[in-house]
Parts: structure tokens; sequence; C-alpha cells
């Protein structure tokens, strides 16, 4: 008898994917989006609501569980990471005083993610606050090509690194999700 879940799927079409294509929210009808602002943003929100979806119907103590050791990873601790990270982003473009961790140094993001409901809560009340907050600050530049703070980072780079960084975890949450319960990815 093995520990590992039997893999799944919802998906009636393609039996290793997470939905059927005509059933999956991230696929709209029309006119791809106009300029590339706009495709940019539309990329991220795709990997926003992906990471939404590994992470449906888990309770807590799924969220929580580091399901790939020896990681310390979970998807909840991709949750509060993620929600550290848009925070980040803001102090790349600020010349200001860069504005306090949520979660605490070294992996806190990842170490205090545990099994308990209000926790849960509070991380995508976090995620959703930070990836408004940078949304907005990176509004504020609508040349793309412009170069914000002390680093000089353009505005499409930390778009392009959003994107990127949102891609790379999603597929770490493919990987977690299918050890929690079985449930595969696309």
């Amino acid at each position: 008898m093995s520990d590992q879940p039997a893999r799944w799927s919802q998906a009636t079409v393609y039996p290793d994917m997470w939905a059927d294509p005509n059933d999956d929210p991230r696929n709209s009808e029309g006119a791809s989006p106009e300029g590339e602002r706009a495709t940019l943003q539309d990329f991220l929100s795709g990997y926003r609501m992906t990471l939404r979806m590994k992470c449906e119907g888990l309770d807590a103590e799924q969220l929580a569980r580091r399901s790939v050791p020896p990681s310390t990873m979970s998807l909840l601790g991709l949750i509060r990471h993620l929600a550290e990270v848009e925070r980040d982003w803001r102090n790349w473009i600020s010349d200001g005083d860069p504005l306090p961790t949520l979660y605490g140094e070294d992996d806190g993001d990842f170490d205090g993610a545990i099994a308990d409901r209000a926790e849960v809560d509070a991380a995508y009340a976090d995620l959703e606050r930070e990836q408004a907050a940078a949304d907005a600050a990176l509004a504020a530049y609508p040349d793309l090509s412009e170069r914000l703070a002390k680093d000089g980072i353009a505005v499409r780079e930390l778009m392009v690194h959003r994107i990127e960084e949102y891609a790379r975890h999603c597929g770490h949450a493919d990987l977690l999700r299918e050890r929690v319960d079985g449930r595969v990815g696309q």
C-alpha cells in the first residue's frame, strides 16, 4: 500500500488537466488584451488565479502540509510568500524606508504556515491587500520603460519579474497539491 494519493482530475476531456477547457475560468472568449501593459497584467492575473485554483477545496491542515520533504514549502506557505514578495516589490520602487516584512525574516512565510483557519484567512487577506497595493503603485507609472528608485529597475522588468515569480510558484503548487490529495495540474 502506498502513502501517495491516487492521481485525479475534475477534467473529463483531458485526464491530466486541472479543469476542462470550457470550465476553466482562466480561458476567456473574445479578443486578447490591447497593448503591452494590459497583456502583462493579463498574464499576471492568470497566474494569480492559477495559484488560488491550486488551493481551492483544501482545509487548513492540507494547505499547511509540507508534502514534498525535505522542502518546507506548503501551499499556505506559497500564499504567504507571495504576499511577502508583493510587498517587497513595492520596496523596489520606493525611495522611502522599506516596508517591514509581514512574516519576519528567514523563511517566516513558510515556517509560520501552520494548520489554523485564522492563519489561512489572514494569509489570503494579506495576499489580496499586497497584490492590490503593488498593482496600484505600478499603475502610477504609465511608461513601462521608466526606471524607478535607487536601483533603477524598469517598470516593464518588474512586471515581467512578477509574472515569472507566480509562474514558478504555480509549478511548485502543482506538485504540492498532487502530493496532498492527488489532484493533477495543468
